[in-house]
């Protein structure tokens, strides 16, 4: 299938979104590998469909995508947002764009191990109290990665500050990482790298918070579905590998020590104003602050004070006292 309008007609049992912003050669894998799963079983091909929302790339790689589609005889459409609207924006036209049983938000820096699609949707069916099913993210060796999470909090701030083992081990219950195979009554959130989401929950939710340009839509969007009675169910028999940082530059920057981009910390701050109130928010700040000082008492025992991102100190108070603000790709406000 081509370019077109969104469908509304008939309703599917999973719609895949995905989102490209200048990673054609990554999309075109993803949805390949989509595609494959689909087809798996030939005696029960699964009902899907695709979308992907192309975000304003302006690179070319909308076209050499179209292109490919063209070539094709796919349930695959193509949708060019006007704007890069971000994560969640992006993710809200995909869904948007048909009527599905699940919705599968779904990275182009990611793809399916084979039987995917069987899994998620069986683990689905056996549990249906999960709105959100978390399926095993792993590297393409097959080593898992984290996925689940605890909700951060004002006390992880000062974990996170800190980067010191035994601040980390008092405060383990706060500890934002969960086990590669976590205890469910311990997920807060899930990385939506990969996630399937039930069409009953998005009905009572509401779609993704496009307050967040990129960055902790997921958090939020767990956070508000926990408060709304739906569970995450961890799924491990369903597998995707993740590339991790092919679709954005702020595990890069991250890992650097660079400057995060003003989209991050304005995010963040959203997240702790919305889950935690203004209070919590400063609190948050105030916490990593007193970690970063913990930190630096390693220098009067002769350990290395663990290395702090450029200008976090300050970039943490983006947003602290309107909260609500949102930053684009280019670091301004829309």
């Amino acid at each position: 299938m081509t370019e077109s309008q969104p469908e509304t007609a008939r309703a599917c049992d999973l719609l895949v979104s995905i989102i490209n912003y200048k990673t054609a050669d990554l999309t075109i894998d993803c949805v390949a590998s989509v595609l494959a799963d689909f087809a798996l079983d030939p005696a029960q091909p699964v009902d899907g469909r695709i979308v992907v929302v192309d975000n304003a790339s302006g690179d070319g790689s909308a076209d050499k995508i179209a292109a490919w589609i063209g070539e094709t005889d796919a349930p695959v459409t193509l949708i060019r947002s006007a704007t890069n609207a971000g994560f969640s924006g992006g993710h809200n036209q995909g869904i948007g764009a048909g009527r599905a049983r699940f919705y599968l938000v779904l990275n182009s820096d990611a793809v399916l191990r084979p039987g995917f699609c069987a899994a998620i949707l069986e683990a689905a069916a056996d549990h249906p109290q999960a709105g959100l099913i978390a399926p095993r993210l792993e590297d393409e060796d097959g080593t898992p990665q984290i996925s689940c999470f605890r909700l951060p909090s004002p006390a992880s701030e000062l974990i996170r500050g800190a980067q010191t083992g035994p601040v980390t081990k008092l405060l383990a219950r706060y500890d934002v990482p969960l086990d590669v195979d976590p205890n469910p009554d311990q997920i807060g959130w899930a990385s939506f790298a990969c996630i399937l989401l039930r069409a009953e929950m998005l009905e009572a939710v509401g779609p993704m918070d496009e307050g967040y340009f990129l960055y902790f839509e997921d958090t939020e969007f767990c956070l508000r579905a926990g408060r709304a009675g739906w569970q995450i169910h961890h799924a491990p028999e369903a597998r995707a590998v993740h590339f991790r940082g092919g679709s954005a530059p702020v595990k890069a920057l991250a890992k650097a020590r660079k400057r995060l981009p003003a989209y991050f910390y304005a995010s963040r701050s959203r997240l702790f104003y919305q889950g935690y109130g203004m209070v919590g928010l400063w609190a948050a700040n105030l916490m990593w602050h007193m970690g970063r000082g913990l930190a630096r008492l390693r220098a009067l025992v002769g350990k290395p004070v663990p290395a702090g991102i450029e200008h976090e100190a300050r970039d943490i108070w983006i947003n602290a006292t309107t909260p609500l603000r949102v930053y684009d790709a280019q670091g301004r406000r829309p």
